[in-house]
């Protein structure tokens, strides 16, 4: 549950996401919510237009953990990294994380999210997407090497994470920071408050 939480509702929320960022983002608006993993395999094909994967996974999660907790609010979310016509989802391993910030050094790219609500009693199914710019540093091998040290990235798409050491890759961003970190909270502040689950 969120140490945070102020606002309950007959019906709980549950986050269906591993992520601990989705976790604290949410758990900033103020509202209770259990966690529950979903037990899936994510579509992660790279030539795959990514506002179409991005979807899917977000509806793949809640659809699977609202089947197991009919009676609750399910949210679930998914985020890619976008560039030359692919998607730039979690590295396999160091390598990868390697070539992927080479990839994006000097340049733009879009982050995009889908974010699913699910209430499988009631029947409600809602889906949402959010795409921000970010506008990388020109980054030299040296740069990439210190960064891959100072943040785990192998959990995260593109190969890095905003909101750690940012300022050392990051030129710029526009739209939602909160959609580049993994969860666009205007959005889903603006779902939980239309359907009573936040007030």
């Amino acid at each position: 549950m969120s140490d945070s939480a102020s606002v309950s509702v007959s019906d709980p929320l549950i986050l269906a996401s591993a992520s601990p960022r989705r976790r604290e983002l949410l758990g900033a608006l103020g509202v209770r919510f259990e966690v529950v993993v979903a037990n899936v395999t994510e579509h992660e094909e790279p030539t795959l237009d990514p506002r179409v994967m991005v979807a899917r996974n977000s509806a793949l999660k809640a659809e699977a953990v609202a089947a197991l907790h009919p009676r609750a609010w399910v949210l679930g979310a998914d985020t890619t990294v976008f560039i030359d016509g692919h998607a730039l989802n979690k590295p396999a391993d160091l390598d990868e994380a390697r070539a992927m910030l080479r990839r994006l050094s000097g340049r733009s790219h879009t982050v995009f999210t889908g974010v699913a609500l699910r209430h499988a009693q009631r029947g409600v199914r809602i889906d949402r997407g959010v795409a921000s710019e970010v506008e990388f540093r020109r980054l030299s091998d040296a740069d990439i090497e210190e960064y891959l040290r100072l943040v785990h990235v192998l959990d995260k798409a593109g190969a890095y994470a905003i909101q750690e050491h940012g300022e050392r890759i990051v030129a710029a961003h526009r739209g939602s920071l909160s959609n580049i970190i993994g969860l666009p909270v205007d959005e889903v502040r603006e779902l939980l408050t239309r359907q009573g689950i936040l007030r």
